[in-house]
């Protein structure tokens, strides 16, 4: 009987995601050139926020590792702790309002144009309907324009 071959999926190599804790604390060291003990302190700052082993070491992510690089270049141009902690903050706020911003963007854009479709709908089988103004706006003719029942209440 003879062999045949058996056809394999070629290997992928999976590389970690930007948020997969990796790298051991001497690693994330020489990635940002800071020393090991500062990020020690960044940790226990709050500044970074480094994924655990089971026993307590920590791991960092290549966001972590960004993030170092960040507080590094704030820290070296004299900023203290708890202003980079507050900057930080501030930068994640702007972060999150610029996407809900985006999003309520695309929402009213989709608002409209569904406003607009029901507009047109509504003209192509009423075509003979009057157009209405709010109180107060200019009537064509240059009078304000007044409803031909009266006002409300009266």
């Amino acid at each position: 009987m003879p062999h045949e071959a058996v056809r394999r999926e070629p290997r992928r190599s999976r590389q970690p995601g930007p948020n997969a804790p990796v790298y051991v604390i001497s690693v994330a060291a020489e990635l940002t050139g800071l020393h090991p003990q500062t990020l020690r302190q960044y940790d226990r700052a709050g500044l970074v926020s480094p994924g655990r082993t089971g026993g307590g070491g920590r791991r960092y992510s290549l966001n972590d590792i960004e993030a170092l690089r960040v507080v590094a270049e704030l820290t070296s141009a004299g900023i203290g702790l708890e202003g980079v902690r507050r900057i930080l903050e501030l930068e994640n706020q702007v972060a999150a309002l610029r996407a809900r911003n985006t999003e309520l963007s695309a929402q009213a854009r989709e608002l409209r144009s569904a406003l607009e479709s029901a507009v047109s709908a509504l003209a192509e089988r009423r075509p003979n309907l009057p157009v209405i103004r709010p109180r107060g706006t200019v009537h064509p003719l240059g009078r304000p324009f007044q409803p031909p029942f009266g006002p409300p209440g009266g």
